[in-house]
């Protein structure tokens, strides 16, 4: 494989941009090479300046479950295109989505559209705080929620992938009104909760952890929480800008059977392009500006162009019987990569999958939280990450992230993702 081009391009782009990237995990620092830069992409193929093709299962970060360039939303695209860009003024098309967006998830009444994921979370939890004049917010150890202040302790994706314990620059005295305790510890959370002296405004966590590679939630943890958070009037936030509209129409808390306060959704609302939201009910959303005193504004919130590939993407997923095919596939194809697993790494490796989203973790497990994802080989895993990639395989760059199967994969694109894996399988067996 060549990647002469990429090389040039990165190193251009050292000298112009902070570590050559616009989101660190893309460095590729943790898997041990450069990042190979991209030229363009169409259904579950992902091609490099240099023209090698790839099998894309990054699906960039989640969002293009249609896969690449789908042409219902290029055409939807194109059709908002020819009218301009960004009007800073409400469009037809923003009431249209939002129709889906809570015709899909019963427990929101109203929805908010920002331009990103990291901006849902962080309004949400103003929102919240607003609401109930308390100011202390409970995450859990390895969800990531976006790069907010308050939401960098004990945080996952990029964070634990490049090893960084918080960061620089972040006030001690915002950092103390968040409160980061382990995922599906049932004990813990029951005896956070019922502190009142904390002053608890929200909970908000990743109904299916995403950031510290897939990590389901324990029988009954959503349960109890939901029981907690409502015996003490706390508001419950699930962040599911990953896994809105990717578990099912109404998201994981609709596969679970949980109705939140509040909920966030990014990437896939969108089509690709950035978008984020965040929504519930009546109650909480009238306190936002300009119907309530808390304040939030984004003059690209509800971007036309953004709101039509959202409208053409989740037509697509409210077809029937789009999200019992994709199970069905992701099903079969994680089954057939742990008997992989089984036979040419015994005992060292656990895969984790919820619907069309899954991790192989190099690491005996089980993995439950983020205590046992950190025992993850990582370097065993940047080592598979290269053999997968020279194979034709794109992947995360990183051992905490998830994997996704997309609408658009083919048998032949599993098949012979299958097959690269049992080849780079023994080439990294000890």
């Amino acid at each position: 494989m060549h990647i002469d081009k990429s090389k040039s391009f990165f190193k251009r782009a050292q000298e112009l941009i902070p570590g050559g990237v616009n989101s660190p995990v893309r460095a590729c620092k943790s898997v041990g090479c450069d990042p190979l830069f991209v030229k363009k992409a169409f259904g579950t193929k992902i091609i490099d300046v240099d023209n090698n093709e790839f099998i894309d299962f990054v699906c960039s970060w989640g969002p293009m479950i249609l896969g690449h360039n789908h042409p219902k939303i290029v055409a939807a695209i194109e059709q908002a295109l020819v009218n301009g860009t960004s009007y800073g003024a409400p469009t037809p098309l923003e009431i249209e989505l939002a129709e889906m967006v809570i015709n899909a998830f019963p427990a929101m009444d109203k929805v908010r559209f920002v331009s990103s994921g990291t901006e849902a979370t962080m309004s949400a939890i103003r929102l919240a705080r607003g609401y109930t004049g308390k100011k202390v917010v409970i995450k859990f150890d390895g969800c990531y929620h976006g790069h907010a202040d308050s939401f960098l302790v004990q945080a996952g994706s990029g964070v634990i992938t490049l090893g960084i314990p918080g960061s620089p620059g972040v006030p001690d005295d915002i950092v103390k009104n968040t409160i980061s305790i382990p995922y599906n510890d049932f004990e813990t959370l029951e005896k956070t909760l019922a502190d009142d002296s904390l002053e608890i405004a929200c909970v908000i966590i990743e109904a299916v952890a995403g950031n510290m590679g897939v990590v389901p939630p324990a029988e009954g943890f959503l349960q109890k929480l939901r029981e907690l958070t409502t015996q003490h009037n706390i508001v419950l936030i699930f962040d599911e800008v990953i896994t809105g509209f990717r578990l099912a129409l109404g998201g994981a808390q609709s596969r679970f059977g949980i109705a939140p306060d509040m909920t966030c959704l990014g990437k896939i609302i969108g089509g690709g392009l950035p978008v984020g939201a965040y929504g519930g009910n009546k109650e909480i959303m009238s306190q936002i500006a300009p119907e309530g005193p808390v304040y939030q504004a984004g003059t690209l919130s509800g971007n036309p162009l953004a709101m039509a590939a959202g409208v053409a993407t989740l037509q697509a997923l409210s077809e029937p019987g789009f999200y019992d095919r994709l199970e069905t596939k992701a099903e079969a194809f994680a089954a057939e990569l742990q008997k992989l697993a089984d036979k040419y790494l015994p005992g060292e490796t656990t895969l984790n999958r919820v619907g069309s989203m899954m991790t192989t973790f190099f690491n005996g497990g089980p993995v439950v939280d983020f205590k046992s994802a950190m025992k993850s080989d990582t370097e065993r895993y940047g080592q598979f990450f290269r053999e997968m990639l020279q194979s034709g395989i794109w992947l995360a760059p990183s051992q905490f992230e998830a994997a996704f199967i997309s609408d658009a994969h083919s048998p032949e694109d599993l098949a012979q993702a299958l097959e690269m894996t049992e080849s780079s399988f023994k080439k990294i067996k000890k």
